[in-house]
């Protein structure tokens, strides 16, 4: 689950699947070339597609722009024989992009996600995933291949796709939605918990806690201190996009904290990896983009999610702040005691051990403070390098923040206010102050 780049390798046309043993194409013009007789072989090894039926051709075949890891193809198909239970339209995706370094580099997501997908599969899985046809993964070289039914975004029921931090656009009400997302979150944390989804759960995503918790920081001090006072100079220049409780007047404070979560990095990371009850199989980035949603019986949205790349066991603190770290900001200052409580009442229905909403959300305060310190300080360069005309914007909705080619910088001014707003009104200082005085020193 390491997001640190590894070598590029060498381009490959087909590797030999560690899980299935077919030859997998490694790119998009392999997987043409392979056709619909790969495709049969594949569905039928993985279970998705009967031995009386076939894939009889590809229909279509076309790149889908967008994502941070391998190439993706917009798939559709026919079937020998035709079967309302066979998606034809079907979403491909490679751990490998041979034509993007940057992006070929994080080709090991894949490596946890091919076995996800055929987890995914067991009768009585409890969230909704889009159908998996075919997963397998060549650990050696880092390719794998994933095919799933496509999400009908706007189609049959399921809502439009939703753009990451633009909440305030795209729902009259965001409140339903993250009760969605965290319910959705609970019941595959508890369903593991319960021992429901396998036996050997711990075998097949083993947890590592250092992959599995709050990114290391990597600041020496003097580091850190550089990289305060780029928040503190961010806050004084650019104070309309900032709340006024966490703008220059926050700075000081900033700095005092940070310094303390970074001198007991130690005890805080004891302290979220310590209790098993708080670690379990979930998905680590279910923002709003990586979810579909459609109408349950009583007309609230249900949550479906998407790319589960990386899928493993992590601490509850890295589920719920990468669930709702970009959430628009009324989710964190008014809604977030009644999310933790549905979060701890699901998950403990779902066959997980029962939490308390206070020992949650000390959790989660504990790796926001972690998390914030070692990578969220750095967002307000990032939020300036991808948008220099930040300075000038009229406040945090001015249009210049909406399109596509500056979606960083949106999502890193939305990361960054709410990790500060929750950061004033937790006092990460005072809370890595209480571990230290208790059990976690």
């Amino acid at each position: 689950m390491s997001d640190s780049p590894t070598a590029p390798g060498p381009i490959l046309d087909h590797v030999r699947g560690d899980a299935t043993g077919l030859v997998i194409p490694a790119h998009a013009a392999a997987f043409e070339a392979d056709g619909a007789a790969f495709l049969t072989r594949a569905f039928r090894a993985f279970g998705s597609l009967g031995e009386d039926n076939a894939v009889a051709r590809i229909v279509s075949l076309e790149p889908c722009p967008g994502g941070s890891t391998g190439a993706k193809l917009f798939l559709s198909v026919e079937y020998a024989r035709p079967d309302p239970a066979l998606h034809t339209a079907l979403f491909v995706k490679f751990s490998r992009d041979f034509a993007d370094p940057r992006r070929d580099w994080q080709r090991t997501e894949m490596k946890s996600e091919a076995p996800f997908m055929a987890l995914s599969r067991l009768p009585g899985f409890p969230i909704r995933v889009p159908t998996a046809y075919f997963a397998d993964y060549h650990d050696e070289s880092g390719t794998g291949l994933v095919v799933t039914e496509q999400v009908p975004y706007g189609r049959n029921g399921i809502e439009p796709h939703r753009r990451k931090t633009l909440d305030h656009l795209t729902m009259a009400d965001p409140l339903p939605y993250y009760r969605a997302v965290v319910t959705a979150l609970a019941r595959l944390a508890g369903a593991h918990k319960s021992g429901r989804l396998a036996p050997d759960i711990d075998t097949r995503f083993p947890f590592d806690p250092v992959s599995g918790s709050a990114d290391p920081i990597r600041y020496s001090a003097e580091e850190l201190e550089a990289e305060l006072a780029r928040c503190a100079d961010f806050a004084r220049r650019c104070p309309q996009l900032l709340p006024e409780a966490v703008g220059e007047a926050f700075s000081a404070r900033l700095a005092r904290d940070a310094r303390i979560v970074r001198e007991h990095e130690a005890a805080i990371q004891r302290r979220l990896v310590g209790d098993p009850d708080m670690i379990a199989l979930c998905h680590w980035n279910a923002h709003i983009d990586n979810c579909f949603f459609s109408p349950g019986e009583d007309g609230a949205p249900v949550c479906g999610l998407i790319d589960w790349g990386r899928v493993g066991q992590i601490t509850l603190g890295s589920v719920l702040w990468g669930a709702l770290s970009a959430a628009h900001h009324d989710i964190w200052d008014i809604h977030l005691a009644e999310l933790l409580a549905l979060f701890v009442r699901e998950y403990h229905a779902g066959g997980g051990p029962l939490l308390t909403v206070a020992g949650l959300e000390e959790h989660l305060s504990l790796h926001m403070a972690a998390m914030g310190v070692a990578r969220c300080l750095a967002f307000p360069e990032i939020i300036e390098f991808r948008l220099p005309a930040c300075v000038e914007a009229s406040g945090p909705y001015d249009p210049m923040f909406e399109p596509v080619a500056v979606d960083a910088a949106r999502n890193c001014r939305q990361v960054y206010v709410n990790l500060l707003q929750y950061w004033r009104r937790r006092d990460f200082g005072g809370a890595v102050e209480r571990l230290l005085g208790g059990r976690g020193a």
